[in-house]
């Protein structure tokens, strides 16, 4: 009885399913017959569609000539999925395609200021993406890594974005494949950590400052605002040192002695200045990407040489400037100045020479407090974060 049940349970969900695809195939039939397209469910059947589109626009007029164009792209575009294959940054000759994103500022949220626990043996393997983060195309070595972050890029599709000047092509491929590394447009502009309320803030204080937007600022005009600065935020009134070390700060964003420093330079400065002022470095480590916390890993234990998890606050403020470590211009390799964010890798030829020369054979000190891995990375990180730019300027000088 109970396999007569079994059959009989079976024929009928077989009648069900057959009614179901019936009335599927019927439902298909009444929209073909009034007209309507219907949307196919694989690749192959869209790429017949749009040929289909492309012929039947041919007897339009010259708005159906547009409509064969886009018909055209489109279908290649799916053609191109079926077949599994990429196109070329050059192919492209929309510049649909190319318009600059708009960026969204970052809110903050309460579990910012939580400490976070970032553990110094746990290594991070961190991965590249596959595809180019403007046209989502694949072609292998002609991908420029960021050095921040996980994106990559096409030289032709950052230049078609106005990212990458035609004179400056050259040297960022170079960069981007060399020990110094690239940051991406994104990584490169500190000025997008910031939040509305944080910027708000900051263009206030050019406002009050009298600094015009896009316009150098000589020594004269960058100390007298950062006096006017220091007094709108209830600070002292500027000593002889505070301007001598404001001074100072100016040298390190002028790294060519031209007599000014560029508007980018000293906005990603005072970005950095804001991020200092309205973030607990709880708050800034969690901005660190992957590969900021694997070459702090790496700086760390360079310096630590007994391995019980201890430096020196020496040696801690010394890493920190090594964060701005310069790729000189007349270096064969790599014709662009360009910030070094962390360490050189271990494997490379040069890396013994410039920790050793940098950070181990300063000359003794007398003896500090000792500082571990947290505390190093939570001091360690707005110098960081000042390191993204690709601009040679220091924008954020740490203490001598």
């Amino acid at each position: 009885m109970g396999v007569l049940m079994s059959r009989r349970q079976t024929v009928e969900q077989v009648q069900k399913v057959t009614l179901a695809v019936s009335a599927f195939k019927d439902g298909l039939r009444e929209r073909k017959s009034e007209g309507a397209t219907s949307r196919r469910g694989t690749i192959e059947d869209t790429v017949q569609e749009l040929r289909e589109e492309e012929a039947s626009s041919e007897a339009g007029s010259s708005a159906g000539l547009q409509q064969k164009e886009e018909s055209r792209f489109r279908r290649a575009a799916w053609e191109r999925l079926r077949d599994g294959r990429g196109v070329e940054p050059e192919d492209f000759d929309r510049t649909t395609f190319f318009t600059p994103p708009a960026f969204a500022r970052p809110t903050r949220r309460e579990q910012d200021d939580e400490p976070i626990e970032i553990s110094l043996e746990q290594r991070e393997q961190v991965t590249n993406d596959e595809t180019c983060e403007v046209c989502e195309v694949w072609t292998a070595d002609s991908l420029l890594p960021c050095r921040v972050c996980t994106r990559v890029y096409h030289d032709g599709c950052l230049r078609r974005m106005g990212f990458l000047p035609q004179d400056n092509t050259t040297e960022v491929i170079e960069a981007a494949h060399s020990e110094t590394g690239w940051s991406c447009y994104s990584c490169d502009n500190l000025n997008l950590l910031l939040t509305e309320e944080e910027m708000s803030s900051l263009f206030q204080s050019f406002q009050q400052g009298k600094v015009a937007p896009d316009s150098a600022l000589t020594l004269n005009v960058f100390l007298g605002y950062k006096r006017l600065s220091n007094q709108q935020e209830g600070e002292r009134p500027s000593s002889e040192e505070q301007e001598d070390q404001d001074a100072l700060q100016f040298s390190a964003l002028d790294p060519e002695k031209k007599g000014r420093v560029e508007w980018v330079d000293f906005l990603s400065h005072e970005s950095v200045l804001q991020l200092q002022r309205t973030r607990t470095q709880n708050a800034l480590l969690r901005l660190l990407t992957g590969k900021e916390r694997e070459r702090a890993r790496a700086t760390f234990l360079s310096l630590d040489q007994h391995g019980d998890g201890l430096i020196s606050e020496a040696e801690s403020r010394r890493s920190q400037h090594t964060w701005f470590r310069k790729r000189h211009k007349e270096v064969p390799s790599c014709n662009v100045s360009i910030s070094h964010v962390g360490p050189i890798s271990e494997s490379s030829p040069a890396s013994n020479a410039s920790q050793e020369q940098v950070l181990l054979n300063a000359e003794p000190e007398e003896p500090s407090r000792t500082i571990n891995w947290p505390t190093f990375l939570r001091e360690s990180a707005i110098y960081i974060l000042a390191a993204r730019p690709n601009s040679p300027a220091i924008h954020l000088k740490p203490l001598a």
